[in-house]
This record gives C-alpha cells, structure tokens and sequence, in this order.
C-alpha cells in the first residue's frame, strides 16, 4: 500500500545519510519515492547512499548544509525542490543530544545550540518547504511532514537530557499546530517518537552501555529498536496523502511509554 502511494513522490530527509535516517531515506526509495539527501558532514556516506539508489532506478541526489542557520536551510531546501521539481514528502530527521548536561549546567549558550539543532532546524525547513508541499495538496493529491519526535518529548528525558527533551516535545506541539493550519491545504503532519535505537550514532555516542542495559531491562517487548522499525512507520505516515491521520505521534519505543 506504501508503494502504491508513494510511488512516483518527491521527498526531503534531513540528516538522511546515517542511522535513523538513512533507513528512512531506503525505506521510502524503495517504497517509491524519489529522494533528496540532506547531510552536514558525512559527504561519503551521503553519496554512497545516492549512487546506491541511483543504481537501483531511483532519482536520488544530495546536499549539505547546516540546518542551524536559517539561510542553509532554505537553500538546502531550494536544492531539493530543484532536482525533484517540487515536494511531496519532507522528513526532518535532524536532531542532536549534542551532551548530557543537568538543568544547573545547561548554560544559555548551550541552550540555544540544542534548541537551534532540534526544533529552529525543523521549523526554518518546514517553512521553506511549505510553499512546495501547499502545492502539492493542491495539485497532487496531498502532502506529508513527518517529524522526528523522541520518547524523551514524552516523558522528560533521562539523565542530562532536560534541554533535548524539552526542544522534543515542542517538536510534537509544533507538528499538532502544523497539522492544525495546514489540513485545509492538504498537507498532513505527523511525529513519531523513537526509544532506544540502537544501530545510530546518537545512542553509541550518548548512551553508555550499562545504562543501554538498564533502559532495554525496562522495555516490555525486552529488546531495544532499529532503525528500520522507525523507518517503517516514518514511510507509513508519510505515505498518508489521502487518509485520515494528521497531528498523530506514533511511539516506537517497544511499550517504554504507554497511554
């Protein structure tokens, strides 16, 4: 059914060379989609993964930039509506722990660099983007943002995380407020909400082993995420161009968060 939908749809994932997002940026090729690549500094990875999709009859291309400053990220975005000629699809996967710091020491400057990485990134793209995919409701039968949320927007991050935790769950207010003021233009936003995935470079960076145990040992399904069971749902949810799902956080956390 993904296929079906997708087929033929021109997305955007940021930071979509590496772990999370480089199974979302193969999850939706194969599902259909034309894709354009966003990455800061991982240039190898980014055109390994174009040439493969190429090779496999995809129209793939990628960028860089840096997603914290405004002007990066509308040129990022005017590359990508440049080669895909339009959007159908934007994921904004880019996001960062940057460290673990306590309340008391996340300082103000280190505030704003979360902040910046997490949640401007998101919106500065978004509103770039808007004018494509508006278009594309109007005129190709609809459009999807799918934010990339965590479990720690939902529950208040473990050690250190207040300040990522907190730019993440404004992700999930701003993708409700989108979804509010863009479903009479046919543009669907969703989020969904990652636990513990291993296999990416943030959890082996952040997420010291003894506690990755103590974190799965509380898992009810007893085992930690991939990145192919989020990319999964993010291709699902940005496959809902004619549905009936808008403003929904879907969590991928193995039972971690239960409402």
């Amino acid at each position: 059914m993904a296929r079906m939908k997708l087929q033929g749809k021109r997305a955007l994932v940021t930071a979509g060379a590496q772990g999370i997002g480089l199974s979302i940026s193969r999850g939706l090729a194969a599902a259909g989609c034309d894709v354009f690549v966003h990455y800061r500094s991982s240039r190898e990875a980014a055109e390994a993964l174009c040439a493969e999709l190429n090779a496999s009859g995809v129209r793939s291309a990628c960028t860089s930039g840096d997603l914290t400053d405004a002007a990066e990220c509308r040129r990022v975005v005017k590359d990508a509506a440049a080669f895909l000629v339009g959007l159908d699809v934007l994921v904004n996967n880019a996001g960062s722990l940057v460290a673990r710091r306590k309340f008391d020491d996340a300082d103000d400057a280190f505030w704003a660099e979360v902040m910046r990485l997490n949640l401007d990134s998101a919106r500065w793209v978004t509103h770039a983007a808007l004018p494509y995919l508006v278009d594309a409701g109007a005129s190709r039968g609809g459009a999807s943002i799918v934010n990339l949320s965590s479990v720690a927007g939902r529950h208040g991050g473990g050690p250190g995380a207040i300040a990522y935790s907190t730019a993440k769950g404004a992700m999930l207010t701003l993708t409700r407020g989108l979804a509010s003021e863009y479903a009479p233009r046919g543009v669907r936003v969703n989020a969904v909400t990652p636990g513990l995935i291993l296999g990416s470079a943030f959890h082996a960076q952040h997420t010291p082993d003894e506690l990755q145990r103590k974190i799965i040992a509380g898992i009810p399904l007893g085992r930690a995420g991939t990145t192919d069971d989020v990319a999964r749902a993010v291709v699902y949810l940005a496959s809902e161009f004619d549905g009936f799902i808008t403003g929904a956080t879907l969590d991928i956390n193995g039972g971690v968060y239960l409402m």
